[in-house]
């Protein structure tokens, strides 16, 4: 006779095992990711003894990794180096927020640009509201600012002003997560912007510049809307990053299933603009088990870097988001593997 009360154990142990080893239970890889993607095992790669790390941009500049990311108890932009893109230096704030401005007294969710002429970060400013919302939230007002700096390190604003901020109606109270490339054969700037909710936007829009300062918002925005076919993101998407290659543009982007769950996915369009196509395997970085991204996985930042990709994405687990690493073989992405 199997002697249920020995198996009950047995299974525990496991149990606690993998999630001692982990971080979480243990969650077929799988069931994790898609399209060739792999979490790294020893996620999370910043986070915790910091408070919540999230949103950031990477860039590998001079023979190292650097990450300008969200600082969420200093309220600021902070910058975090390495050697692997796995060991992290403590954050340094290198971008605090400016309360007399009436609208940054909290700013994150940063894209920095490298150019010849020095680097360009393009950042969200945040107000919030003294009162919780009915949900329990606070509300508040969202704008996009810009800075520039000689090394990265010290910025200096552009404008007292938002350089982008919401007006129209699909932009409801909160422009943010700004994505930007330079492009070089049209001499202007080009961004992808999340709009809509202050909690979480709703959409992506797109917007042109010659300066960096002075935007010309595109007349068929949003140029990305969720699409309610797919569970994972039927409710809103956020937070993309394009990257153009050979003939398309990929997006990496945040799937909301409701307002507290979200996952990555992959998409592509031939302009950036329009006629996007959903990678079938979506979405590829999951939000599964009860590790450090058991209830979401957000903004997802992808370089190619010694032959392989690797995305840095936040993952959060009840209220505390940390930073975790995917990876894949490069030079694709997943899509054409899926198809």
């Amino acid at each position: 006779m199997i002697n249920r009360r020995a198996v009950l154990a047995w299974l525990g142990a496991v149990g606690i095992a993998n999630l001692k080893s982990s971080g979480g239970w243990s969650v077929p890889e799988e069931e994790q990711t898609s399209a060739g993607w792999h979490k790294y095992s020893g996620n999370p790669v910043l986070g915790a003894e910091y408070g919540s790390c999230f949103d950031i941009c990477v860039l590998e500049d001079r023979s190292r990794f650097r990450m300008w990311l969200s600082w969420r108890p200093k309220k600021s932009v902070a910058l975090s180096e390495s050697s692997d893109g796995i060991h992290w230096s403590a954050p340094q704030i290198v971008l605090s927020p400016n309360p007399a401005s009436g609208w940054e007294d909290d700013i994150n969710r940063p894209v920095v640009v490298k150019r010849a002429d020095g680097y360009h970060m393009w950042y969200t400013g945040q107000t919030w509201s003294r009162t919780p919302s009915r949900e329990g939230r606070q509300d508040g007002h969202s704008a996009i600012g810009y800075a520039t700096s000689r090394d990265g390190t010290a910025w200096v604003r552009q404008s007292r002003d938002p350089v982008l901020r919401p007006e129209l109606p699909w932009e409801g109270v909160a422009l943010m997560c700004p994505h930007v490339l330079w492009d070089e054969k049209r001499r202007e700037w080009r961004m992808w912007y999340s709009g809509g909710a202050q909690y979480e936007p709703n959409a992506i829009g797109y917007a042109l510049s010659k300066d960096g300062l002075h935007w010309t918002k595109n007349s068929g925005n949003p140029v990305f809307r969720p699409d309610p076919q797919y569970e994972w993101e039927k409710q809103r998407v956020a937070g993309i990053q394009v990257i153009r290659r050979d003939d398309w543009y990929y997006a990496l982007y945040i799937g909301y299933r409701d307002i507290d769950h979200a996952q990555i996915g992959l998409a592509r369009s031939r302009d950036g603009l329009y006629a996007w196509e959903r990678c079938p395997a979506n979405p590829i970085i999951r939000a599964v088990g009860s590790g450090f991204d058991a209830d979401a996985c957000y903004k997802p930042y992808a370089i190619l870097a010694g032959g392989k990709w690797m995305l840095w994405y936040n993952g959060r687990n009840v209220h505390l988001e940390q930073i975790g690493l995917a990876t894949h073989r490069g030079p694709s992405l997943g899509f054409e593997e899926s198809e």
